[in-house]
């Protein structure tokens, strides 16, 4: 499937006084660096004091994430939908949740803690949150990604081990196992036709893999001289994207059936990169990082890494540092902050072309 706080949290834009289009130096780079001009709006936020991270976004514009406080407690799982932020509670007892992965259908997965476990949770316009449960014997469990048939990828935790699973659009859940000599795996992305990517450990260290229901979960390596590689998306095409680590650090890459493992390098000057997200007609977005900070990114077989900050005009004085969701449109949400978890972001922004 396709693969964030405001200082007011009104209207959406409403802290940017609306859209923000281009000026004429800011439109000539953007054209310099992809042909494409951008706008760019800042989403409101769930509290004026808090802080929120954008996961993903769909075709229709709809995004989802989590807002809240800067503390874990009182986040919550949002949709920002037409303009509007809109909160999608938690499991009974809980006082925390944050959702990841959405369809076209309006179903929203993630997770929510209870008062005894971290649960995965289906979300529904008409039935609410729903406890997707754990495998037998485990007590926690954490949803990614819902496609369009209603399959769930995420993991299932417990005494045992953490294990990638895929629950059935009947919420029936099924282990994908690990590779061979690995004890813990995580399924984070599918596609429509059930395809599975994530990371497992492996006799060899943590690798990136594909699942498939006919042949199980394949190892897809590193790039050369690595050690350690995490599958993080895939679309339609069966493009893969995600991270490959070595003593150099981390380089971004694309995965294909015919091309194998390929590396997106790092923006000018930089020394490592993260994938976060990839399209239907394979844009992918991320992070670039050296010794400057870090800077979001848009990638495409046309023209290669571009810094997003140089298709938005310098004089908001805003930096995206990472760039997490791209729909088929081209509309990409950027967090301006960083750190991976909620409590470090600041600024969530909508890019459109």
């Amino acid at each position: 499937m396709i693969r964030a706080r405001t200082r007011s949290g009104g209207a959406f834009g409403a802290v940017i006084a609306g859209v923000l289009v281009l000026s004429f130096l800011a439109a000539s780079s953007a054209g310099r660096q992809s042909g494409t001009l951008y706008t760019i709006v800042e989403l409101p936020n769930l509290v004026g004091d808090g802080t929120s991270i954008a996961r993903s976004i769909l075709l229709n514009g709809d995004i989802i994430g989590a807002s809240g406080y800067v503390t874990g407690s009182d986040t919550r799982a949002v949709r920002w939908s037409l303009g509007r932020i809109e909160t999608l509670g938690v499991l009974p007892n809980g006082d925390y949740s944050a959702a990841f992965g959405a369809n076209a259908s309006g179903e929203i997965v993630g997770t929510s803690n209870t008062a005894t476990a971290t649960r995965a949770f289906r979300w529904t316009s008409s039935g609410g949150m729903k406890d997707l449960g754990a495998l037998p014997g485990d007590s926690g469990s954490q949803a990614f990604d819902v496609n369009r048939s209603g399959e769930v990828a995420g993991v299932s935790s417990g005494p045992a081990a953490v294990r990638a699973v895929l629950w059935s659009s009947g919420g029936t859940i099924e282990s994908l196992e690990f590779l061979p000599g690995g004890a813990h795996s995580k399924a984070v992305s599918l596609d429509d036709s059930g395809e599975v990517v994530g990371t497992s450990g492996s006799s060899s260290g943590n690798r990136a893999f594909l699942w498939t229901g006919r042949h199980g979960m394949r190892d897809l390596g590193t790039l050369p001289g690595d050690t350690a590689s995490e599958a993080v998306a895939i679309n339609e095409l069966g493009q893969v994207v995600g991270n490959s680590t070595g003593a150099n650090g981390t380089r971004a890459f694309l995965w294909t059936r015919s091309s194998g493992m390929k590396s997106l390098g790092t923006l000018p000057g930089d020394r490592e990169s993260r994938a976060f997200g990839i399209n239907g007609l394979g844009a992918v977005v991320g992070t670039s990082i050296g010794p400057a900070g870090a800077r979001g990114f848009l990638w495409t077989a046309a023209t290669g890494m571009v810094d997003v900050n140089g298709l938005i005009p310098r004089e908001l004085g805003v930096v995206l540092s990472e760039a997490h969701g791209i729909n088929d449109a081209g509309q990409i949400v950027a967090v301006s902050g960083g750190g991976h978890e909620i409590e470090h972001y600041y600024s969530v922004f909508l890019l459109a072309p």
